[in-house]
C-alpha cells in the first residue's frame, strides 16, 4: 500500500515547476513550499529534489542564479523559463486528465 508521501512518478517535476512559477526560489524553499501547500502531506527529500532540479534545468524548463537568501547565505535560486511555462501548462493538463481518470475508477460503485 502506498504512503501519503509517495509521489506518482513524474509529479515532482510538475510540483517544482508550479512552485517556481509562483516566484523564484531556492531548493530548501521549494521543498518547504510543497510541504506547506500540501497541508504537510507531501515531503520531498534532498535525494529526490536536487536531481529533479538538475534535470529540469538541463531540459531548459528552469534556470538558476546564485543569490543571497533571507538568512544571509548564498543559495541557488531557480526561475521558470519560457519553455518551462509551456511545459507547466502541458504537464498540468496531463495531470488533470490522469487524476480525472483515476477518480472515475475510484468512485465507481
Amino acid at each position: 500500500m502506498s504512503r501519503p508521501t509517495d509521489l506518482v512518478q513524474g509529479t515532482l517535476d510538475l510540483l517544482i515547476l508550479k512552485i517556481v512559477a509562483l516566484e523564484p526560489a531556492h531548493g530548501w524553499a521549494i521543498a518547504h513550499r510543497i510541504r506547506q501547500m500540501s497541508g504537510e502531506v507531501l515531503q520531498v527529500g534532498q535525494g529526490a529534489l536536487y536531481p529533479a532540479l538538475h534535470k529540469l534545468e538541463q531540459n531548459g524548463w528552469i534556470c538558476s542564479e546564485w543569490a543571497v537568501s533571507d538568512n544571509n547565505r548564498k543559495a541557488k535560486y531557480y526561475t521558470l523559463t519560457r519553455a518551462g511555462k509551456k511545459a507547466l501548462e502541458h504537464e498540468s493538463a496531463e495531470w488533470e486528465r490522469l487524476a480525472g481518470a483515476i477518480s472515475a475508477i475510484v468512485r465507481a460503485v
